[in-house]
């Protein structure tokens, strides 16, 4: 096994009582040696805290005073990390014993493959298994409302999506990252959006990495399960902080990653969709009219952001446009990578 193959694994945990303990049992139990375990907690009052010290001695566990949100925690786990590999992970996934060897094997064909994702199905808050397996994510896409939607949400799972394939970006509820790509993509040091808090921050991640030429593959043969809190369709169910977020973070991705070539491609759907985003917060959503406000104080910042970003792009508007659509794009990874990983899988069978 190569130094390059080491993997850490970056867990931050926000009362996720219910959760984690069943989560870290997974990553243990990974068939996978060569990885450390760091879990960083943004002051749970629920009884994490008393969880997570009974895998002090298996994993390295720090205890933020506050909560400074999912992207600051996971940036924390990622400056502490010594992994060639981050595999960020959500405390409310169940990995099965080959998810890390299926994705850092699949990782290796080509260096510009800076994040890979797996198959996740859908699981209850109880950690239930429905009798008919539903897709919970087989990787993100965007659609021309620069909407980023799960490729395969809440579709059955009939045998399909069962190709190699490159795809937009990953789910950062389990999403492997390349180390030279989080340090070829970062802004001053953050890997995620500080700015983000929370949600949204793996989509932007995903399309600055595109922007400067990094590839995300898909792998059907890692699989594990998540509890999905957020889909379309149940923002009522929300608390009225995460729709803030939600509302304020469509804007801060755009405004950073978007193109003027993308925008007068899709503009009819870009604008209709703003138009209605903003009447609901100023009929009925007033609590996320704070979004506003804040991209107002920031302005100048997330410009700065903006121009650093575009100054450092290296694919043409054609491929990015071709992202768009409104069916899920995904892009045939080159068969020699299934071939050569059947036999990697056969060699360790052996052994």
């Amino acid at each position: 096994m190569a130094h390059s193959d080491f993997v850490s694994v970056t867990i931050v945990t926000y009362n996720s009582g219910r959760f984690i303990k069943r989560c870290l049992e997974s990553v243990l139990a990974q068939r996978y040696p060569h990885k450390e375990i760091i879990v960083v907690d943004n002051a749970s009052t629920d009884g994490t805290i008393d969880i997570l010290e009974q895998f002090e001695d298996r994993c390295q566990v720090y205890y933020n005073d506050e909560n400074v949100g999912f992207a600051a925690a996971q940036n924390q786990a990622v400056k502490i990390s010594t992994g060639d590999w981050v595999l960020t992970l959500n405390p409310d996934v169940l990995l099965l014993p080959n998810f890390i060897q299926a994705l850092v094997d699949a990782g290796q064909f080509d260096p510009r493959i800076g994040s890979v994702c797996g198959k996740l199905l859908a699981m209850s808050a109880h950690f239930e298994i429905p009798e008919k397996p539903l897709v919970d994510s087989t990787g993100i896409y965007f659609n021309p409302m620069l909407r980023h939607l799960d490729r395969g949400s809440q579709e059955v799972d009939n045998g399909h999506y069962l190709q190699y394939e490159y795809v937009f970006g990953a789910t950062a509820a389990a999403a492997l990252y390349r180390r030279t790509m989080i340090q070829d993509i970062s802004l001053d040091g953050e890997f995620f959006d500080t700015d983000f808090f929370v949600y949204r921050e793996d989509a932007d991640v995903a399309w600055r990495g595109q922007l400067m030429g990094w590839k995300c593959l898909y792998v059907p043969y890692a699989r594990g399960y998540h509890v999905r809190k957020v889909l379309p369709g149940n923002r009522r169910a929300l608390p009225p902080e995460i729709n803030m977020h939600s509302v304020k973070n469509r804007f801060l991705m755009r405004i950073k990653n978007i193109s003027g070539d993308l925008y007068s491609r899709n503009w009819f759907s870009i604008t209709g969709r703003d138009l209605i985003v903003i009447l609901c917060c100023l009929l009925w959503e007033h609590s996320s009219l704070k979004a506003f406000w804040f991209l107002g104080r920031n302005w100048s910042r997330v410009l700065a952001k903006r121009r650093l970003i575009q100054s450092r792009r290296r694919v043409d508007h054609a491929y990015m446009a071709s992202w768009f659509q409104y069916t899920p794009v995904s892009k045939q990874a080159p068969r020699k990578l299934a071939r050569m990983l059947s036999r990697a899988e056969a060699a360790r069978s052996f052994k």
